[in-house]
């Protein structure tokens, strides 16, 4: 007994001194490590010109790298353009790097950011400190300053000063995926670097004042200083991980079936979709796919009822329901619930190997169990009963992939439980762990799935914190999808996440146009009879509109996800976001723009319009940005849709699933503005990384408004991919006030046969362009 307790302390204290010999690598972009405020010490690294580390730790106490970093969930990728200017006194320390200044007061504690090389005050760390455990930063806080961020932590606002912001993922209420990042009203952006639950009071105790408190033992935060909020999100996710792009399939709709559905009843169900032209890419299951309700465990079997899979087939062969899905073009989602201990693999990719294989628990429990010392029960107990240490979580789910499961849904269950009591395997305490839990299952799913398949992944998961945006879809957990919702949707686009979704309200008009115009559409029966083709005449009609319309704004969707992948300007923007200088914009909780050019409202009729003009999309009818209006929309419409002055939004031809027929139409929808715009039309194979090898093309195309010409220019394709479209028509539909007096293309006119002029929708429609270059249009 005693042997065995010294070989897990043994363990234990080797995981703690790699880590310490890790946190104790000082960077080669420290510009300085000094006492400060007589009782802490201080570190500042230069991670660019515009992104500075801070860390702040006790007198006598080694500075330390947060699961974060050890995790790979912080991963700088930039270093300094150039070399920052460093002015030392006894006093303290002056840095400026050409997008900041930076000035610390050793006996003081004072840290001030200032802007560029200008005196303007972008952050004002006044005091820090450490008691009873609790590690606190407090911050003065301009009168007209307010922060945005912090995630789906809370659902009834977007702007928070005179509010708390608790950051502790909770399951089942508005504290989904909460994230210690904020980014203020004056161009700096804040990521606490810690996993431990952070409490930030934004001015609500003190008018003048800001502060966070945690448990981590530190004060560590990297700062971002941008000229606005794009910019800050840009540096955000150069450090914490731009999100990856998903297969195409995944911006088709998910249709998850009833949690006691059989074979019979997907097959039924897919069938129907196909039948009634209701466009869907993934059917998914619920936990009835299994043959134990909620299996935790590594040994899931098909439920021997509900899906048959004879002893014959063998694991290389599905069961006899999945081939039928594929023919038909569907992909196939499983639900799953898990208790593992990820930490085990996490110390594996990190390059330790902590194998505690040998240690037989006291209790004669199977070796291979997580265990730990219980000094309550004075011997060595087990964490969990699932946990195969030896083997990653996703290895016991390549059975299934390979027998064509495509992806996998993350219930929030045990995740994001708290576990108090429990120690993992990588040496951590559950308040530690409790919040990257839910990052390394993201990891690991993406990870495991991209290296058995060599395809895109696109896991579903409620939960997340710092880094999640790089890895996982996720929708708004187990809270439905009424206007409520979005505020969580919001609050994830404003920390750089761009692939969210809620389960729709299939009954509701308002859910059915809400649902599909998101950047991930799910219909999630759960127990329920939620397919759209028995709701009624109105509602199915209305179902099929809306899911054929989402297929043809593919092109527009799938170009907008590339963006996000390169910047991290989330496909779905809060109004705040996109026109961050209208202070009207701050409280609407109920419109949105999805990608550049299309702004949606749901539940609510009174709409707020931005600077610019806006076109209804369902009636044609123009309105003047700038003011608040009630508006209407057609019966069989569910809420409005506009498109913005200056927008290109490109469509594709109906597909019932993605890859049915090939992009070889497609249709320009303008609204040619004076100013110049431009829209980058993207493409790639949709399902292999080649585009991270270069593998992909992209058309550039552009509109304008100059007197009474309007202009769109259509590029030609930049680059190339395998199954690329070798020719292709295209089709412009423009916003036009009056019938025009001639139309061109490269110079050339069109005849009148060749175009036709919609009065009433002020629309001019010229089909049948087989070439790139410049359709001018001439009016009176």
């Amino acid at each position: 007994m005693k042997k065995n307790i010294r070989y897990w302390m043994l363990c234990c204290l080797l995981f703690s001194t790699a880590a310490l010999a890790q946190a104790q690598d000082k960077s080669k972009s420290t510009i300085i490590e000094h006492e400060f405020n007589k009782t802490s010490q201080i570190r500042v690294e230069a991670v660019s010109d515009a992104i500075i580390r801070i860390s702040i730790v006790p007198k006598g106490t080694a500075f330390q790298h947060s699961g974060l970093n050890r995790y790979g969930f912080i991963t700088p990728v930039v270093q300094p353009t150039t070399q920052p200017q460093v002015s030392k006194t006894s006093q303290g320390v002056t840095i400026k790097t050409g997008k900041l200044g930076l000035k610390i007061n050793y006996s003081t504690g004072s840290i001030r950011v200032t802007e560029g090389n200008s005196d303007k005050v972008l952050l004002d760390q006044v005091s820090s400190g450490f008691k009873d455990g609790v590690s606190e930063a407090v911050f003065n806080a301009a009168k007209d300053e307010d922060w945005i961020g912090f995630g789906d932590q809370a659902r009834t606002h977007l702007y928070h000063r005179g509010r708390i912001a608790d950051c502790d993922i909770r399951y089942k209420t508005s504290t989904y995926i909460p994230v210690p990042f904020f980014m203020s009203t004056k161009g700096v952006g804040v990521v606490v670097n810690t996993t431990y639950r952070t409490i930030f009071d934004m001015c609500k105790t003190k008018p003048d004042s800001y502060n966070w408190i945690n448990e981590s033992g530190t004060i560590d935060y990297y700062l971002f200083v941008g000229k606005d909020y794009k910019q800050i999100l840009d540096l955000y996710t150069s450090l914490t991980g731009r999100p990856k792009l998903p297969p195409h399939w995944a911006f088709g709709l998910w249709f998850i079936c009833r949690e006691q559905a059989s074979d019979y009843e997907v097959i039924d169900c897919a069938v129907n979709l196909r039948r009634e032209e209701i466009p869907c890419d993934v059917i998914g299951l619920e936990p009835g796919w299994m043959s134990k309700n909620y299996d935790y465990s590594v040994k899931k079997q098909w439920h021997p009822e509900r899906f048959p899979h004879p002893w014959w087939f063998g694991d290389a062969r599905p069961p006899s329901f999945v081939p039928p899905l594929k023919n038909m073009g569907y992909k196939l989602k499983l639900w799953l619930c898990m208790n593992y201990d990820l930490s085990y693999e996490a110390e594996r990719q990190v390059g330790n190997n902590p194998t505690l294989a040998a240690l037989a628990p006291a209790d004669n429990a199977n070796a291979t169990s997580p265990v730990f010392f219980d000094p309550n029960l004075g011997r060595v107990v087990r964490s969990d009963t699932v946990t195969v240490i030896d083997e990653p979580w996703f290895k016991h789910l390549e059975k299934f992939v390979d027998q064509g499961v495509d992806m996998f849904k993350m219930d929030g269950s045990t995740q994001m439980d708290f576990h108090p009591d429990r120690l993992w395997g990588n040496g951590m305490k559950d308040k530690e762990m409790h919040n990257l839990y839910p990052l390394l299952y993201s990891q690991q799913m993406y990870d495991g799935f991209r290296k058995r398949t060599n395809r895109r992944p696109a896991s579903l998961t409620p939960a997340g914190w710092v880094g999640y945006q790089a890895f996982s879809t996720v929708w708004t957990g187990d809270t439905g999808g009424e206007l409520t919702t979005l505020g969580g949707v919001m609050n994830n686009s404003i920390v750089g996440h761009s692939w969210s979704t809620v389960d729709m309200e299939v009954f509701k008009r308002e859910g059915i146009h809400y649902g599909y115009l998101l950047p991930i559409s799910e219909i999630c029966s759960w127990a329920y009879f939620k397919m759209p083709w028995i709701q009624g005449k109105e509602l199915t009609d209305m179902h099929r509109y809306y899911a054929q319309l989402r297929s043809k704004l593919f092109p527009y969707l799938y170009s907008s996800a590339n963006v996000a992948t390169k910047t991290g300007w989330p496909v779905l923007q809060p109004l705040t976001l996109a026109y961050p200088e209208d202070k009207k914009n701050r409280d609407i909780l109920h419109q949105y723009l999805l990608g550049p050019g299309l702004m949606v409202g749901i539940y609510k009729d009174s709409i707020y319009f931005p600077e610019g003009q806006w076109k209804d999309y369902w009636t044609g009818e123009t309105v003047q940005g700038g003011q608040l209006k009630v508006v209407t929309w057609p019966k069989d419409r569910g809420g409005s849709l506009y498109v913005k002055s200056g927008a290109i939004i490109p469509m594709g031809p109906l597909m019932q699933y993605r890859g049915e027929k090939p992009m070889d139409e497609i249709t320009l929808y303008v609204f040619p503005d004076e100013k110049e715009s431009f829209f980058d039309l993207y493409e790639d194979d949709g399902v292999s990384f080649d585009y991270e090898k270069g593998r992909s093309m992209s058309t550039r195309i552009a509109t304008k408004k100059a007197g009474n010409v309007n202009t769109v220019e259509i590029g030609k394709g930049v680059g190339g991919f395998e199954g690329a479209v070798k020719q292709r028509t295209w089709k412009v539909v423009m916003h036009l006030a009056a019938k025009p007096t001639s139309v061109a293309m490269n110079g050339v006119s069109l005849n009148e046969s060749d175009y036709s002029y919609d009065d009433q929708r002020k629309e001019l429609t010229v089909s049948k362009l087989s070439a790139s270059g410049t359709l001018t249009v001439q009016g009176e």
